[in-house]
């Protein structure tokens, strides 16, 4: 009886909160009809050749964590499950499989050696084909595939990564390193067999593979020095000092690969990069100390300075970003909080993107890697917070939940015998770890697809259900870079240039 006094209570408050509007079947009506004359003019399809593309990746966003940020982003702004993310205003949107070659349920870097490189492979392998096991040193000569930022530097453009992990990160790491284990960091995590074996450390790979790519910006600063070195930072902490064991210094070694007369600036605080003068740079190398980017801050620039505030500093003419590395992190925690507020973080840098690029010359694509095992429900009224409580308690041991549940991971507690009573914690705290089925450590990840939402050039070749891998190749079939060109003429193909400003055929990945 309480709990179906409960249940009509909820009820009656849900339908107080109706707008007067929605009443309205003609509201409905004509929103439809808008909605359908929006669709019609997708007809005329945008088959421009897109001279900037732009992938913005946030890493663990499965649409149940797309459709929880956009309610949590209506909520701070007043409004609620109307509300719209800036993803949610693309024209085309699209499924993607995500599972790797050996593996249902994927990990980051066999999803990003798909989306990156246009090849599925192996969970836990990097910017190689399935022909290589993880590990094994020995398995990944001539099994290399190379990425869309390689493809787009062949053809002159000016190509960027931003992340809000280490730059070193799986995600990252896939647009120009080749790699048996998304672990070797740096050569001081490597096993002597595959040193002895010939491969090479993952930051030695993004100096030495690809060394003209104009932008790096993310965090993870100690695998560029030899073991040991003091941090700039922190030079009293002992946990913070370089790794490498080769000696070398890749920041220097950075700085020594660029051409004479380019001017390459490398930053590790938010001051460093205020006081550049961007229209001067060629490269800009940003790294902080923290192998994770602290939540809603650029490593690169030491903390108190958004994704979205370092492209509105940057003031690009036509390129802007954001990397979404934390929501993955925060899942995996099992604190929603912070993978939901770092989820609407990405969104805001994607409305900047939006505003500073054209969709007669931009390509713009928005997906996630994977998903992860992340659910909200328990008949929730409309408006309820969130973060908030369901409106019953359990039929079965009598206690109340709150809407935001995971399939496993560190939020399972039994408090004498018995499930704890949310309503004896603060559960809207930032750090509180959301009730699991299953005791974790660490959440896992979901297997199931992610969307992708595409707008500009050629954005509708991204539609119904796709293997992840179709990403890049049908991005770049839109910019004319890569093997498809057969469609590409010579008064259709972008300009390009090498220079970091004023980035024309910019190609800016923005990667968790």
């Amino acid at each position: 009886m309480k709990a179906l006094l409960v249940l009509l209570l909820a009820q009656l408050c849900s339908a107080s909160l109706v707008p007067e509007r929605e009443k309205d079947p003609e509201y409905w009506r004509r929103q439809a009809q808008e909605t359908l004359r929006n669709a019609l003019r997708l007809q005329r399809l945008n088959q421009n050749v897109a001279k900037n593309l732009i992938l913005f990746l946030g890493d663990g966003m499965g649409v149940s964590t797309v459709t929880a940020a956009r309610i949590l982003k209506g909520q701070l702004h007043g409004q609620g499950e109307e509300s719209l993310l800036e993803m949610d205003k693309f024209p085309f949107v699209a499924l993607a499989k995500t599972y790797n070659t050996n593996a249902q349920v994927p990990d980051s870097a066999g999803t990003a050696t798909a989306y990156l490189c246009g090849v599925k492979a192996n969970e836990g392998t990097l910017g190689v084909s399935a022909g290589v096991t993880r590990d094994r040193c020995n398995t990944t000569k001539g099994q290399e595939v190379t990425s869309i930022l390689r493809w787009a530097k062949e053809a002159g453009k000016a190509v960027g990564i931003v992340t809000t992990t280490r730059v070193t990160h799986a995600t990252p790491s896939a647009a120009y390193a080749h790699s048996a284990n998304r672990d070797w960091y740096s050569d001081g995590e490597m096993p002597p067999d595959a040193l002895e074996g010939g491969c090479k450390d993952i930051a030695r790979q993004l100096v030495e593979n690809i060394p003209d790519i104009e932008v790096i910006l993310g965090g993870g600063r100690k695998y560029m020095y030899p073991k040991n070195a003091s941090d700039v930072e922190y030079p009293h902490e002992e946990k913070q000092r370089g790794t490498r064991l080769d000696g070398r210094n890749l920041v220097q070694a950075w700085r020594e690969a660029k051409p004479r007369g380019k001017v390459a600036e490398y930053v590790w605080h938010r001051r460093g990069l205020l006081a550049l003068n961007l229209s001067r740079v060629d490269f800009l190398l940003g790294e902080s100390l923290h192998p994770r980017v602290p939540w809603h801050q650029m490593g690169a620039l030491g903390g108190h300075l958004s994704c979205s505030g370092v492209l509105g500093q940057l003031q690009w003419p036509v390129v802007s970003g954001s990397a979404g590395g934390r929501i993955d992190h925060g899942h995996h925690e099992g604190k929603a909080k912070q993978a939901l507020h770092e989820a609407v973080e990405l969104d805001r840098a994607i409305g900047l993107a939006t505003r500073l690029t054209s969709t007669q010359d931009t390509l713009s694509v928005v997906t996630a890697d994977h998903s992860h095992v992340f659910t909200f429900g328990g008949y929730t009224p409309r408006g309820n917070p969130i973060f908030g409580l369901a409106p019953m308690q359990s039929d079965v041991d009598r206690k109340p939940f709150t809407s935001i549940l995971y399939g496993n991971g560190p939020g399972y507690k039994i408090v004498a015998g018995e499930r704890e009573n949310v309503s004896a914690v603060d559960f809207a705290h930032a750090d509180y770890q959301a009730q699991s089925a299953v005791p974790l450590r660490q959440e896992t990840h979901g297997g199931e697809d992610v969307a992708v939402f595409a707008r500009g050039p050629m954005a509708h070749l991204l539609h119904g259900v796709h293997e992840q891998n179709y990403i890049p190749h049908a991005m770049a079939y839109a910019a004319c870079i890569g093997s498809n060109r057969g469609h590409c003429n010579a008064a259709a193909r972008p300009a390009t240039t090498p220079l970091l400003l004023p980035f024309l055929g910019l190609l800016l990945l923005l990667l968790c």
